[in-house]
């Protein structure tokens, strides 16, 4: 009984911190655009670590890395859930592609937008492309770009190829790829499924019975030992398919 009663009033408290900065990054995201910068970038950022708070998600970092994290990186990972559109972002220093219906959500789609993330219609191969050369642009910028090279959520097991478009644009600019492996030990409670709607991935993550994420994060991969694309997109996939055995079978 105390238990329910400490961790209703904890979430209580982790819910109105979130509430309160979600007030206050809507309304600031309708300054002109041209006010909006780092700043807001990094208030976004203490936003997902509230949210991921609210959530009672117990996001959990794993430095396996021997080598300190690139200044400048395209960050990947695998993609089974929603939850990473906050997960990575608390983590990390990075500018997020995400599905277009991101955009749209209620709330949650201004705010993101306004932080500066990125847009692409997955199904569309001419959005994919100018996706491609804004992330080109981007990266050569500065900017740590994260996204997910199965091309969506494509199930809780790693997909059976990657799309080029990461490496691609890592072999163009020198910039390194940072694979992170993401495991959700409630796979089933984490997974993209129906219903999609926000509300309802709050509701299924909350009521999980393991609330533990475990997010991985390795060497970058230096793009210059690869002679083409397709070979480096096979290197990394076949990286995946074995963390996967390693953390998920």
């Amino acid at each position: 009984m105390f238990y329910y009663i400490a961790r209703i009033l904890k979430l209580a408290a982790m819910w109105l911190d979130f509430l309160l900065l979600t007030v206050l990054l809507y309304v600031l995201s309708w300054l002109p655009a041209g006010l909006l910068g780092y700043w807001y970038y990094r208030l976004f950022r203490v936003w997902c670590k509230s949210f991921v708070r609210a959530l009672d998600v117990n996001l959990k970092l794993h430095q396996k890395n021997t080598n300190d994290i690139p200044q400048n990186y395209i960050l990947i990972a695998n993609h089974p859930s929603a939850f990473e559109d906050i997960g990575i972002p608390a983590l990390f220093e990075v500018y997020s592609l995400a599905k277009i219906e991101v955009k749209d959500w209620w709330v949650v789609g201004r705010i993101s937008s306004a932080a500066g993330n990125l847009y692409v219609k997955r199904e569309s191969k001419d959005s994919r492309n100018k996706a491609a050369e804004t992330i080109r642009k981007e990266v050569e910028n500065g900017k740590n770009i994260a996204l997910y090279p199965e091309g969506g959520c494509k199930g809780k097991r790693i997909f059976e190829s990657f799309r080029y478009g990461a490496f691609d644009v890592s072999m163009k600019t020198g910039v390194p790829i940072l694979p992170v492996f993401l495991h959700y030990e409630a796979q089933d409670d984490f997974a993209w499924r129906d219903p999609h709607t926000l509300l309802d991935k709050i509701y299924h993550f909350l009521n999980t019975e393991n609330s533990t994420a475990n997010y991985y994060v390795f060497d970058a991969i230096d793009p210059s030992q690869f002679n083409s694309k397709e070979e480096f997109t096979e290197y990394t996939w076949q990286l995946y398919k074995s963390w996967q055995e390693k953390y998920m079978e």
